[in-house]
């Protein structure tokens, strides 16, 4: 009975690596897109079109801004969480409260994705068309990433 209890504890935290391991490599795909956001977001103010923006336009600029920089925290927390934890024997809590910063960073980067949508296709041909593009992206975002898995979730349980 301990040797299979041993085999079930080996199983089990191998389970815990292969997961830790799939999360981290999902999250370099994540960080490298929005950190590739966020670097065109720092060079836009520096541009000399900048200056002619209206206050809406700003508005939306910030908002992209300051939500692909919380994506990039939320997004990173998982690997700051697991170099800190290391050894500390609980994989567990780390991939479950890990998920949940995920989650919460795709969000924050769905609003960036969207407002970078907006402002670049109000800029080239106004309001309307940037306000359609953002729709078809926020639709895309909250249809592939969200909805069809939530109801697979839903219909598999």
């Amino acid at each position: 009975m301990r040797d299979g209890n041993h085999r079930s504890m080996q199983a089990e935290a191998s389970r815990l690596d292969r997961e830790l391991e799939e999360l981290l490599q999902e999250l370099r795909v994540l960080l490298t897109g929005i950190t590739v956001v966020f670097a065109f977001l720092l060079a836009v103010p520096f541009s000399n079109r900048f200056v002619s923006l209206t206050d809406a336009e700003r508005a939306v600029y910030f908002v992209a801004f300051f939500a692909t920089a919380v994506s990039i925290v939320l997004l990173s927390v998982p690997g700051v969480w697991h170099r800190i934890r290391f050894r500390d024997h609980d994989k567990e809590m780390l991939l479950r409260a890990s998920n949940q910063f995920t989650i919460a960073g795709t969000l924050a980067m769905s609003v960036a994705i969207v407002a970078v949508v907006l402002l670049v296709s109000e800029f080239l041909y106004g309001w309307g068309i940037g306000i359609a593009a953002a729709a078809v992206i926020g639709g895309l975002i909250l249809t592939l990433w969200y909805m069809i898995p939530v109801a697979r979730h839903a219909r598999d349980t």
